[in-house]
């Protein structure tokens, strides 16, 4: 019939447009690539599509607010037996959830960028001041060359401060902890200019250094200057010193050793104060008519930023407890 041949021709002309195009038909339910929809395989029966409406259309994005289901998982992605997948609903909620336990670090990585002068430091004096982080005995003689009173120094930054007192207490050893990669170049050449030999640098966190190298009545000081005061009151978890940290340090303290913290932080100063009164190890050295603090030791020098500080009228805070 005329309908037919009309059908017919309309047909034709669809497959000759496909064929002049380059663009694949779908015959059956199987499919042949095409450029046009970008390697996305459509399978359509074709007695369910008119041959006139054979052209592979791409597919639509989906709005960017539509949440996509996973697809169920097929028979060749066999999960491991013992993955939750393989069990029933009644063993999953009785597997006893597995608590987020929060470690307590003594830094804060930044980021920075290492001068030339930094990196030739690295390599010229870091076999001579850097010692390796190794659980176990740490042997101060040895690294040291000599036995000598050890201070422990949390932090340094990026050293001046550090180099100034070992250079003003040459009797004394200085064990300093840092991460800060700058921080520690800047502090290896510091060493290795002025030929501090009473430094040597472990690029670790303190917190294991005193877990798994240093023993308990191992310290005759320990020095925690400006650590990061975190501001925020909801941040406040996250400073250093804190109860169990500071039983942590008195506990590694010889009986007479010291431990002194500063801070350009008032409200930190004054916590700072509560957590060294309430360690029954801990005796402070400040005057009774002092608040607690004591005036700024000889040995610590004044940074650029306490100078700049200072000149903005900021105070500092120095505290001394001595090991009971």
């Amino acid at each position: 019939t005329a309908t037919a041949s009309s059908a017919a021709n309309s047909a034709s002309d669809a497959e000759e447009r496909v064929e002049r195009l380059g663009i694949s038909t779908l015959v059956g339910d199987s499919t042949e690539t095409s450029p046009y929809h970008l390697g996305i395989n459509h399978t359509v029966p074709a007695s369910l599509m008119p041959a006139a409406a054979r052209l592979v259309k791409p597919p639509q994005a989906p709005p960017y607010n539509l949440r996509l289901k996973r697809k169920p998982m097929t028979s060749h992605h066999t999960p491991p037996t013992d993955s939750p997948a393989t069990q029933t609903s009644a063993e999953v909620l009785d597997t006893p959830a597995t608590p987020f336990m929060r470690v307590i670090k003594s830094y804060v990585l930044r980021a920075g960028r290492t001068t030339t002068a930094q990196a030739k430091a690295y390599e010229a004096f870091g076999p001579r001041f850097l010692l390796n982080y190794a659980p176990g005995a740490f042997d101060a003689a040895a690294a040291f060359g000599r036995p000598a009173p050890l201070i422990l120094e949390i932090g340094f930054g990026m050293g001046g401060a550090t180099a100034h007192i070992a250079a003003v207490r040459p009797q004394d050893n200085f064990l300093c902890c840092e991460v800060h990669e700058p921080g520690v170049g800047a502090l290896l050449k510091l060493a290795g200019d002025q030929g501090l030999e009473n430094i040597r640098i472990l690029r670790h966190d303190a917190v294991e250094v005193l877990d798994h190298m240093l023993g308990e009545a191992s310290l005759d000081g320990v020095h925690i200057f400006f650590p990061d005061p975190w501001h925020k009151s909801r941040h406040h978890k996250r400073r250093l010193i804190q109860p169990d940290f500071v039983n942590r340090l008195a506990r590694h303290l010889k009986p007479g050793g010291y431990l002194h913290l500063a801070t350009d932080w008032e409200p930190y100063s004054k916590q700072m104060l509560d957590v060294l009164n309430a360690e029954p190890l801990l005796q402070n050295t400040a005057a009774p008519d002092s608040e607690g603090f004591v005036p700024q030791p000889a040995y610590r020098p004044l940074t650029k930023f306490e100078n700049r500080g200072l000149k903005l009228g900021h105070g500092v805070w120095d505290l001394v407890f001595r090991r009971i």
